[in-house]
């Protein structure tokens, strides 16, 4: 069964924690810092492969997490990065976040996407070390992995896609041009997947498939329309497969499908079409001959075939064979894209309840990566902040002494310099954030 759609987790690995350590040597008994750095998580890959074509064991194991880094050890020595988790996807593969929002194209085999990228590792105490603080008791916290939801969606990569309404032969026509084997059944809607099939003609090779569930209004959901539309997009060419014993007006179904497509998206009209009627087994030469005069007459030709019996497949086989000849001349292979943000990220005060949510910069990451519980590194923290500008532009947003401050997932009390009473205030006389609950 082809599974074309999945929604997944994805989780980068936790940076590693940067070392608080102190050498400890024979005759050396108070010896510097030495904390080494963490490692860096691991990030969640996407790769678009030959090796799978379905989204059925992502749809199936939907929790995809990547392993953190190590922490720092003394002696200076960084913890390991973990490895990045690659998940392989069939090509033709469309990334998209909650929003609906296509972060990432991946149409060739090769193409990759970090999804989530690994968190950084914390700095050790080594790192820390400054004029006025020699001997720096505190490192960093490892950065906090990305989380987020994901719709994969897959757009089925082949040359030629065979379309029209339901059994008017489609699956039997693949499984007549090329090897493949598709369910088939006099009854409408028997296809439930699209077929794929391999179909050479002298030294060219192409795929066709067909897309099951067109009917009228299937780009507004009707029928299976809407959940395999997508599968034509990326085709250079369709075959219009028209039911010559259908007790309809011929053109109808042409133009039922065509106004599909074009509702579904407006330049799949544009692409080249091959009319195949088929059925003329038995529908019989007489009627093939004057529906082919009618698409003549709105300047559209139409090839006389019967999938059943083969008859007419080697022209439907040239005919096919030169339009991708000439599409893989005239284009590259289809390159797909990665969706880049470099949106500005200010810093901003905002009121939010009864608190203040500061945002923006790199504070968010800041507040994540201290320890909280340390007085040095809040107290570093709070130096970061004042020089990054957060005091003042509490102060102009109306802040007052004592108000609850929120960066990220902590709150904290705010004191500026000079104004905090006793108890919020270090040992060395630095005004420190009076943290509330992380």
């Amino acid at each position: 069964m082809l599974v074309d759609e999945a929604h997944i987790y994805v989780s980068s690995g936790k940076g590693g924690d940067g070392a608080v350590s102190f050498l400890k040597q024979k005759y050396q008994p108070r010896g510097g810092p030495d904390g080494g750095n963490g490692g860096r998580g691991g990030s969640v890959v996407l790769e678009a492969t030959t090796d799978v074509n379905s989204l059925a064991w992502l749809k199936n194991h939907p929790h995809q997490i990547a392993k953190p880094g190590i922490q720092g050890g003394k002696n200076n020595r960084s913890g390991a990065s973990s490895p990045d988790l690659v998940l392989q996807v069939p090509p033709g593969t469309l990334v998209k976040d909650d929003n609906g929002r296509t972060l990432a194209d991946l149409a060739s085999p090769g193409d990759r996407v970090v999804v989530a990228r690994g968190g950084r590792g914390g700095r050790g105490n080594a790192k820390f070390i400054a004029s006025n603080r020699r001997a720096p008791g505190f490192g960093e916290l490892g950065e906090p992995g990305e989380e987020k939801w994901l719709s994969l969606e897959l757009q089925m990569i082949a040359d030629v896609a065979i379309i029209g309404l339901p059994n008017v032969g489609k699956s039997t026509l693949v499984g007549a041009l090329s090897e493949a084997r598709p369910k088939v059944a006099d009854y409408p809607f028997t296809t439930l997947e699209p077929s794929l099939g391999v179909v050479s003609h002298g030294d060219t090779v192409f795929t066709v498939c067909d897309v099951p569930g067109l009917v009228a209004g299937a780009s507004d959901g009707k029928g299976l329309g809407l959940k395999f539309l997508r599968h034509a997009m990326r085709s250079t060419a369709f075959v219009h497969v028209i039911d010559l014993t259908a007790e309809v007006e011929p053109m109808a179904p042409f133009d039922t499908v065509v106004e599909e497509l074009k509702q579904f998206r407006e330049d799949l009209v544009e692409r080249p079409v091959i009319v195949a009627l088929n059925k003329v087994d038995v529908a019989g030469v007489e009627k093939a001959k004057e529906v082919r005069d009618a698409f003549a007459a709105r300047g559209i030709e139409a090839l006389t075939i019967s999938a059943a019996e083969g008859t007419g497949l080697n022209e439907l086989r040239k005919r096919l064979a030169g339009l991708v000849s000439q599409w893989r001349s005239e284009r590259a292979q289809p390159q797909g894209f990665e969706l880049f943000s470099t949106t500005p990220n200010p810093i901003t005060v905002v009121r939010e309840d009864s608190a203040w949510r500061v945002s923006g910069g790199s504070l968010v990451r800041w507040v994540a990566m201290t320890d909280l519980n340390n007085a040095e590194a809040v107290a570093y923290l709070q130096n970061r902040l004042d020089r990054a500008g957060v005091e003042t532009l509490l102060g102009k947003a109306g802040a007052r002494h004592g108000d609850e401050v929120r960066i990220g997932k902590s709150v904290f009390s705010w004191w500026p310099k000079g104004s905090a009473p006793v108890e919020a205030y270090d040992i060395e006389g630095e005004a420190k954030l009076n943290r509330g609950r992380p």
